[in-house]
């Protein structure tokens, strides 16, 4: 007969956790019972993000006595996005759902979150409808970030920085996460054909701990944003960025040009009595160097498609047609 830990896992939990040792016991006196009652086989899996209090320890304790329960320990802090990362390639589940460690997250959403995936949707994404955090430090900065980040990929969700989200499995493969980018993966997932739906969720006061994040993480969330879009809609074609915004300081070195040739012909202005040649003269370089950059970005593409064997595409389904080629 299996032992638990052999089965067949239909729902991992994914934890990310930095010094959260306070709050440990806690989440999982919550967590445990309603993974139980789901009457599916389960894990979780905990990532030890470089911990430096009693983290580890009270995670070791809780996994000695389940197996079901993993734990993934980092040598070093890496962030939230790897711990992410981490426990998307360590679990088994069939179902993702990652969640805070900080009991801000209540585990008492995970059954509805569940039936709302099966449903028929991909995704289902967490909504803090009644968030618990500092209105100004967090709430306003978040509704603007938010705001913009649907407005420019397209997929409108109210709450893209909420952990609390439902996955399934197949729609994760082949995504990798840097940066902050882990908030993005609903974007990555409708753009390859994924649904995606929101779902409010309970949010609670901080009880243990301080927050781990500040304002200057907007900054660092917008370029990963900009990354993002770069990647999908430009990633088999660098050239159209690089070459256009090229084309566009040629165009504009010449008008440089042209200009100051009129107003020497007009007699208005030497070509020394102006910076409009040394104007023509860099950006003349420019583009040529942006264009040049775009070739090599180019090279480098077609290196990372055909070194992996790769396709340039994403196959949904194939009708009387064999998958292997």
């Amino acid at each position: 007969m299996m032992q638990d830990n052999e089965r067949a896992v239909d729902i991992s939990v994914i934890i990310p956790c930095y010094n959260e040792a306070e709050g440990i016991d806690a989440l999982f006196a919550r967590l445990l019972p309603v993974l139980e009652a789901t009457r599916r086989p389960w894990e979780i899996v905990a990532v030890n993000d470089g911990s430096k209090d009693g983290t580890l320890a009270a995670l070791q304790r809780l996994a000695s006595g389940d197996p079901r329960i993993k734990i993934v320990d980092f040598a070093r802090n890496e962030g939230q996005t790897a711990a992410l990362q981490a426990g998307f390639d360590y679990s088994r589940g069939r179902v993702i759902i990652p969640m805070d460690a900080d009991l801000q997250n209540d585990p008492a959403d995970i059954p509805r979150l569940l039936a709302k995936l099966e449903e028929g949707w991909d995704v289902v994404s967490g909504w803090r409808k009644n968030r618990k955090d500092d209105a100004l430090r967090r709430n306003a900065p978040s509704r603007v970030a938010n705001a913009l980040i649907s407005r420019v990929s397209g997929v409108h969700l109210h709450d893209y920085g909420c952990t609390l989200k439902a996955y399934r499995r197949d729609i994760l493969e082949g995504v990798r996460l840097y940066g902050e980018m882990h908030r993005f993966i609903p974007i990555y997932a409708s753009w390859n054909g994924a649904r995606v739906a929101e779902l409010p969720v309970a949010h609670h006061p901080r009880v243990f701990g301080r927050s781990k994040y500040g304002l200057e993480r907007i900054l660092k969330v917008l370029l990963d944003l900009l990354v993002t879009c770069f990647l999908d809609r430009y990633l088999h074609k660098p050239i159209y960025v690089f070459g256009g915004f090229g084309v566009l300081l040629l165009a504009a070195s010449c008008a440089c040009t042209l200009l100051a040739l009129i107003l020497k012909w007009s007699g208005q202005a030497s070509l020394v009595q102006t910076p409009l040649p040394l104007v023509a003269v860099i950006t003349f370089s420019l583009g040529i160097s942006s264009i040049l950059m775009g070739l090599l970005a180019e090279v480098t593409t077609r290196t990372y498609f055909e070194s992996q064997g790769k396709p340039p595409y994403k196959v949904k389904r194939l009708v009387n047609l064999d998958g292997n080629k």
